[in-house]
């Protein structure tokens, strides 16, 4: 999900062991993040918003994957991590079916370990889409609020692009037509999301490509996401997850702040800034937190 960080944040000077074991110090809140870009930059968020309230915040960034950040969530070595809620749930119970944003939520906190917990879920999403390239959008007049309804008639002069596994899923191709009745002229098999498709929707190898929602790409190429509202895609709500016990009600309620403040469009602007243009992630964190109001 998302490009991996090419520059790290101003939050990653810290230079104690990410992995390590020790609980946090005092009343100190501990925000973690995975190992890759957008974590990064939306634990900056999450830290200098604590922050903001008069909370002591401490940053172990860039950790890795989940299977460890879940750990250190569990014995109180993290108190905070930037989650995705759909993603969650897969990975605490793979067989769950994910048909809204309540219920995503409440199957994932019944099934989290006792000492975590979700709060409240952004509208920002970092999830699977059918994008389509600049030329596309202007020849069949599609805009960001299109949706891939709108493909119908239009899916079968185009090419589409993604991961090979694409072309076998619920959440790919299988799913676009017994969903959305999409038939496409033919599927190109690339990559996840990654510089093989972004460079063939690019280029008009494919006109229609799995893109994540929140790539960068999007911005710099002027493609056009198209909204998904029958939710094939699933759900993939940016989710702080926390350690119960080491975070105060003020911390609680700063934080479910933000969410109520960051949806996907900012999100993609925020993504852009820090690796398209090379800004630090702390920088932006602490610019989008004083716009918002909560820095």
């Amino acid at each position: 999900m998302s490009v991996l960080l090419a520059g790290c944040s101003s939050s990653s000077d810290d230079t104690s062991d990410p992995l390590a074991g020790d609980k946090a110090a005092g009343d100190t809140v501990v925000v973690g993040s995975n190992n890759f870009a957008e974590s990064i930059l939306l634990a900056d968020i999450y830290g200098e918003a604590l922050k903001a309230k008069g909370i002591k915040v401490s940053y172990k960034p860039n950790i890795g994957s989940r299977e460890t950040t879940y750990g250190l969530l569990k014995n109180g070595s993290i108190t905070v991590l930037p989650e995705y809620n759909g993603s969650l749930l897969a990975y605490l119970d793979a067989k769950a079916e994910q048909t809204s944003l309540a219920t995503v939520n409440a199957q994932a906190k019944a099934k989290l370990d006792s000492k975590l917990t979700l709060l409240e879920s952004s509208p920002a999403e970092d999830k699977d889409s059918v994008t389509v390239n600049a030329a596309t959008a202007q020849k069949y007049n599609l805009t960001a609020t299109s949706t891939l309804a709108d493909l119908k008639d239009i899916a079968p002069k185009l090419v589409l692009g993604g991961s090979p596994e694409f072309q076998t899923r619920q959440q790919g191709l299988l799913g676009l037509d017994a969903v959305y009745g999409l038939k496409f002229k033919s599927f190109k098999a690339l990559d996840a999301g990654g510089p093989l498709t972004q460079a063939a929707l690019k280029k008009d190898t494919v006109q229609a490509a799995d893109i994540f929602t929140t790539d960068p790409t999007i911005t710099k190429e002027k493609f056009v996401v198209l909204q998904d509202p029958k939710n094939l895609f699933g759900f993939a709500n940016v989710t702080p997850l926390v350690y119960k016990s080491g975070l105060s009600q003020e911390g609680v309620d700063a934080l479910n702040a933000v969410s109520a403040k960051l949806d996907t469009k900012a999100l993609l602007d925020l993504d852009s800034q820090v690796q398209l243009e090379s800004k630090d992630p702390l920088d932006v964190a602490k610019a989008w937190l004083k716009s918002a109001g909560l820095g």
